[in-house]
């Protein structure tokens, strides 16, 4: 790298000093999006349906002389406020955190050692390391610099990126973004190539996008397919709920003379139709749904994808680190025909015939790595190569010749301070080391013998070389030196312990998994049997994929489950491929170029241990741990969203067909009126916490890693679910018409009816949340399934029913009569008949498809 000579090794700032600037200047942030307070959510509920329709039906009571009930009516507001201000805090709070993880991340150097902070704790001072992909986390001066471009369209609107040098000096100011060969940075920009260590200048508003006035509020989502379905449900009903409220508004004023109460009777069955839990129920859901992803380690950066995940039937997972632990070690070391088992070893044990491999291993290596192989070599030759000459701290880096995609190999040059000519390290694939060297074949012929039979035992082998070259200029190219082969180095990354479990979960679950890796097939191979893919013997290599047409390949594509010797840029064309041929994919990246492939699949997951924020921003899904068996995880939990919305939407249908029924029976039969506003509102409070939380925090089911995937296109509102939540809701309904009638029939008061039929109600309606925990299993097995927010839902509305049926003031204000001890007993017998009949309806539509 350029480094300016005033520079003196730098250790950074220390943990104290960044401490105290934090607190003296804020994060390093521009204005976002606040979360709403008290207010702001006052505000957004009084613009909701339902308070609408409280406020005019205490209207009604008032000009009804009903004070009482017009009191509690809007009391009731600030309890719906209550719960909504709760759901959303919670939600907000939840998706608060997440945004924060998803920030962009920086590395730093405080007290002489490198940190991986968030970019928001970035302060005035830091040294700041920048590789390509990642993005400038505040306003900087360039210290260092190794063929550094960076994109600042950003800022700028150009496209085109510009090029980077370090500065001649200190520098007090900084300049302004565009220009080529200039030594500022500037936050939010992204490094598209090379490196560099920079000092940060300003940070946060002081930034230059700051000072603009570019904000980074929270990213505006277009509505998911779910909230577009379930947007379309409520509006439909809303329409059809208030055309059946005014023809039961008229028909009550028509036939009884009384157009207030007809009125208020209109208004009760709106209130009854009204479907207003859905948009708060997927909203929970999504929210908390992505929270719990994130305690697996999974990252949601778009909330559709967690929609999606439910639907996928590809997992393409990169090897290195993903399956593997990513905590590569030299395992042997070859050179002019022996092999050196290195595992173990210390400085005393290596001869002298293999120093020289290893010491151009770790000159073609960064100074400071990142890559698993590299800090493996570089450990292995501190270890190995102690108390040696072959270790070069003193020498100094002149350029690099990065990896391309024509050649899988980088080469780096150095000039020693005793010496004129240029020392040229390059490592890579075996055959990209043999083209520089310029082979003969039999010797060609021989390293590739010996790197099959290395990789068959699942090892990742890189050759090195070395050259020597005495002009002035560099050349363009890598081919231009004259290299020398030096041997080569085998690398051993164990599996996970945990992935062959989860890759047999994947496949029970109807999942192929399809592993992309640069390794060869040898060791593709061997790395898939240890782990359990399907198919390990078939595979395509990088060069096959490119001699293939795309419609051969989207035939291949169906039966191979390996892809190696595949560079990133390849990653799309299998991803496209894919999905061609009608597959949900979700593809792991973590460098720059995979991001048109991250983009592209239905769900892109960038590694978030090793992945560039270019790969991050490209993708929907964030492995946090880089492990295999979160993927699993998240599709497990993209299931069980689905699977719990589904639940709670059937309860939705199922719990609001009686309420509409009793509503409108009574006033078409010209009997007394069943519901009333207050008992609507009392229903809301049991349903809105049950199908908000109950089922939100329902376990999944035991076969839901077991089924196939869900088709992408399938509705939430699907056939089998409106056949269970009307079924349900037609019997409930039945049953207490039933109840209400021959209560009436006896010759019980209608307050003494209501009371009763009421009770029945909240009962079976407490039952059918214990019903619809489960499809497989019964409720009483479902019992060992522990979720606390059932028990205080179910025990709030028995003892909030036990209130307002048993105290004089509130059962006053329901308009229920005293019932006698033998119908409290008819009504709770008839609440559990009801709930017997719901499990027994499950359990035969089990048996059906069982049968099926």
């Amino acid at each position: 790298m350029d480094k300016p000579p005033e520079v003196d090794p730098l250790t950074g700032l220390t943990h104290d000093e960044a401490v105290r600037r934090l607190a003296e200047n804020g994060y390093n942030e521009l204005p976002s999006a606040k979360p709403r307070n008290v207010l702001a959510i006052a505000i957004s509920v009084a613009r909701e349906p339902m308070f609408m329709l409280l406020v005019a039906c205490g209207t009604i009571y008032l000009l009804l002389g009903s004070k009482q009930e017009a009191l509690m009516l809007l009391g009731f507001v600030f309890v719906v406020m209550g719960i909504t201000f709760i759901q959303e805090r919670k939600t907000e709070r939840a998706l608060g955190a997440l945004r924060d993880l998803s920030s962009p991340r920086a590395l730093v150097i405080r007290g002489g050692k490198q940190e991986r902070i968030p970019g928001r704790e970035v302060v005035r001072g830091d040294l700041i390391i920048l590789s390509e992909g990642d993005r400038v986390p505040a306003d900087a001066i360039l210290l260092e610099s190794a063929h550094m471009s960076v994109d600042e369209s950003a800022l700028t609107g150009e496209s085109v990126p510009v090029r980077k040098r370090a500065s001649d000096g200190p520098s007090q100011e900084m300049g302004v973004p565009g220009g080529n060969d200039l030594p500022f940075i500037f936050s939010s920009t992204l490094v598209v190539q090379g490196k560099g260590m920079a000092v940060a200048t300003r940070t946060g508003t002081d930034t230059a996008i700051g000072q603009i006035g570019k904000a980074l509020a929270s990213i505006e989502q277009k509505p998911t397919r779910l909230q577009s379905e379930v947007a379309s449900v409520v509006k439909r009903v809303s329409w059809i709920g208030f055309a059946l409220a005014s023809i039961v508004a008229l028909w009550y004023g028509a036939t009884r003379g009384d157009w207030l109460n007809g009125f208020l009777a209109g208004l009760t069955l709106a209130m009854a139709l009204l479907p207003e839990e859905l948009p708060v129920v997927l909203t929970v859901f999504l929210g908390l749904g992505a929270w719990r992803i994130s305690r697996e380690k999974v990252l949601t950066r778009q909330i559709p994808a967690i929609e999606m995940l439910g639907a996928a039937t590809i997992l393409c997972v990169d090897k290195t680190g993903t399956l593997t632990q990513n905590q590569m070690a030299v395992a042997r070391i070859f050179s002019a025909g022996q092999a050196f088992d290195a595992a173990g070893k210390d400085s005393f044990g290596l001869p002298e015939t293999f120093h020289e491999t290893l010491e151009f291993a770790v000159l073609a290596s960064h100074r400071e790595p990142f890559d698993p192989m590299e800090i493996a070599i570089r450990h292995s030759a501190h270890k190995l190569l102690a108390h040696t000459e072959h270790l070069h701290g003193d020498w100094r880096l002149m350029s690099e010749y990065p990896l391309s995609h024509g050649l899988l190999a980088m080469s780096r040059v150095w000039q020693a301070p005793d010496q004129v000519n240029y020392i040229i390290a390059a490592k890579g694939s075996p055959e990209a080391i043999i083209d520089l060297c310029h082979l003969d074949a039999d010797s060609a012929r021989g390293i590739i013998t010996q790197v099959n039979s290395l990789a068959e035992q699942g090892l990742r082998v890189l050759g090195v070389a070395k050259a020597e070259f005495n002009q002035q200029r560099l050349p363009d190219l890598q081919h231009d030196f004259t290299f020398q082969f030096l041997g080569l180095i085998a690398l051993a990354d164990p599996i996970r312990p945990q992935v062959p479990a989860a890759i047999e979960e994947s496949q029970a679950a109807g999942l192929r998994v399809i592993m992309i890796t640069g390794d060869y097939p040898a060791t593709a191979m061997n790395i898939a049997r240890q782990i359990g893919i399907q198919s390990p013997e078939n595979t395509i290599s990088g060069s096959m994929l490119d001699s293939l047409s795309d419609a051969e390949l989207q035939e291949r594509i169906r039966a191979v489950n390996i892809f190696c010797r595949v560079v990133p840029e390849q990653k799309l064309r299998i991803v496209n491929a894919l999905k061609a041929s009608g597959e949900v994919v979700v593809m792991t990246g973590d460098g720059v170029n995979d991001a048109p492939a991250l983009k592209s699949a239905n769900i892109g997951i960038a590694m978030g241990k090793r992945g560039t924020d270019v790969a991050r921003e490209s993708a929907a899904l964030v492995l946090l741990n880089d492990d295999f068996s979160s993927i699993v995880s998240a599709v497990r939990l993209g299931r069980r969203i689905f699977d719990n919305l589904q639940k709670a939407s059937a309860f939705i249908i199922a719990v609001h067909l009686p309420i509409v029924g009793l509503s409108v029976i009574p006033v078409i039969m010209g009997l007394p009126v069943i519901l009333m506003p207050v008992h609507i509102l009392f229903l809301e409070l049991i349903i809105d916490p049950a199908c908000s939380i109950v089922f939100e925090a329902e376990r999944e089911e035991a076969d839901i890693m077991r089924r196939p995937p869900q088709s992408p296109d399938t509705p939430l509102f699907d056939r089998e679910l409106l056949i269970l939540g009307f079924g349900q809701g037609l019997v409930l309904l039945l049953i207490v018409q039933a109840i209400f009638s021959f209560a009436l029939y006896r010759g019980l008061g209608a307050d003494e009816s209501r009371a009763i039929t009421f009770m029945t109600l909240v009962v079976a309606s407490v039952g059918l949340i214990f019903t619809n925990r489960s499809r497989s299993r019964s409720a009483f097995a479902s019992l060992k399934s522990q979720n606390a927010a059932l028990w205080w839902v179910t025990g709030g509305a028995m003892s909030a029913l036990g209130l307002v049926v048993f105290v004089p003031a509130l059962s006053d204000l329901f308009s229920f009569g005293r019932p006698q001890l033998p119908e409290v007993a008819f009504c709770l017998f008839a609440g559990l008949a009801t709930f017997g009949l719901f499990e027994t309806m499950k359990l035969i539509q089990a048996h059906k498809q069982i049968s099926a």
